[in-house]
């Protein structure tokens, strides 16, 4: 069962990375795996804890989202214009 919880805290993790994406892309910002991995870090440091496990949980679905801006090492800027999508990886 707790595994099942960690599952849809990273869906909504992913989600609510996914949809900044989609409305915020246009923004030059800081790009929000930088946030997924300050919540894995903090996740992490706080395992012991359940509110650290939901944590990582939430920053690896975060992170997951924006997992090719990570590859590319872009901190922060605009993303680049085109089709904007829910089920992929930005």
């Amino acid at each position: 069962m707790e595994f099942l919880l960690l599952l849809v805290i990273a869906f909504g993790g992913y989600t609510i990375g996914r949809v900044g994406h989609i409305l915020g892309g246009h923004l030059y910002a800081p790009h929000h795996w930088i946030y997924g991995v300050l919540a894995m870090i903090i996740g992490i440091i706080f395992i012991s804890e359940d509110w650290g496990k939901w944590l990582l949980a939430f920053g690896i679905g975060h992170t997951i989202s924006d997992a090719k801006d990570m590859k590319d090492l872009k901190f922060i800027g605009r993303d680049e214009p085109g089709p904007k999508k829910f089920w992929g990886i930005d």
